[in-house]
């Protein structure tokens, strides 16, 4: 159900998604940590979309608790359920606020592509690697989020295309992490034969293989043991798994490469899967072609952290063993 309030064109909007749901560093973005104390200017008002999925518990506190709040800043014209599929019309938004886990962040940010809009990530997940905010934070960082400069960084996207044996494309994705070629079952191992902008490359037998960004570097990529890869940097990780090979080691290639896996074994569980979704089963003779989208994902960051904190705090990179005392 949409339900809108007409304000008037000329005013800023913003998007608000509730749901659920892998940074970047902080420019030299203004650091004023601004509440929600007082109502904003008529003329400086932001309009803000709801999208929210209130079948979660969370969700619905979390609306309680900064809908008062907001209502003195924005003006509230909708309420849409967040889903997946593309949204038609984004009514003049230009900011959007998921508030869920990171997964709710990448099936909004494929959702929204398109219009361009910001993303701010409110966390109420389990991990919350891509929503630096919670309730709080947003709160104290409320005159940067909700200013005229968020501090907002870009993410590449990867386009991915299933292919026939004759090249004709049969199906077609966005991801945000990573695409990624699985075996299936009966989870014999598959083959597959790479081309690196047209050129030949290696031929893998082993379980897959991962495609991944950078922001989706320390998702299935590093798991497989791939390269942490910092989300500002432009470019595609290639990360095998479980290689019958001790030569096949992951490659990190510049973001304008276009990569093609041709199907030379496969199971008939063999599959294509973007951020978790199957796109497409995959047989003998397809291709599948991993490429840069021509739109990139826009988050709004927090101010207050930084992209080594959260590799520390929240993957615990590096950490060292917890020796006993002597």
């Amino acid at each position: 159900m949409l339900l809108f309030k007409h304000q008037p064109p000329a005013k800023r909007a913003v998007v608000f998604m509730w749901g659920e749901l892998s940074n970047g560093g902080i420019s030299n973005a203004s650091r004023i940590a601004g509440g929600f104390g007082r109502t904003m200017p008529a003329m400086s008002r932001p309009r803000v979309l709801l999208l929210a999925d209130r079948s979660r518990p969370q969700v619905a506190d979390v609306l309680r608790e900064l809908l008062p709040a907001l209502e003195k800043r924005a003006d509230v014209v909708g309420e849409i359920e967040a889903k997946g599929e593309p949204l038609a019309d984004a009514h003049g938004a230009s900011l959007a606020i998921a508030i869920g886990g990171d997964g709710t962040l990448i099936s909004q940010a494929r959702r929204l592509i398109d219009a361009g809009l910001p993303l701010v990530g409110v966390n109420i997940g389990r991990l919350g690697f891509l929503a630096e905010f919670d309730p709080k934070s947003l709160m104290e960082h409320a005159d940067v989020v909700f200013g005229p400069s968020p501090p907002v960084h870009e993410h590449m996207m990867l386009a991915i295309e299933v292919l026939d044996d004759r090249g004709g494309k049969r199906h077609e994705c966005l991801a945000m992490n990573d695409g990624v070629i699985t075996a299936g079952e009966p989870f014999r191992m598959v083959e597959l034969a790479f081309a690196i902008n047209g050129v030949p490359g290696p031929t893998l037998n082993g379980d897959g293989v991962v495609v991944a960004t950078p922001i989706g570097s320390t998702a299935y990529n590093v798991s497989a043991g791939g390269p942490i890869v910092h989300p500002a940097l432009e470019a595609i990780t290639i990360t095998p798994l479980a290689a019958h090979s001790l030569a096949f080691r992951p490659i990190v290639l510049d973001a304008e490469s276009e990569v093609l896996a041709t199907v030379m074994r496969a199971n008939p569980g063999t599959a294509i899967v973007a951020d978790g979704r199957i796109v497409a089963r995959l047989g003998v003779n397809q291709h599948v072609r991993f490429k840069r989208h021509h739109r990139k994902a826009r988050f709004v960051v927090n101010p207050s952290a930084t992209y080594w904190r959260i590799l520390l705090d929240k993957l615990r990179w590096a950490a060292p063993p917890e020796y006993r005392e002597r």
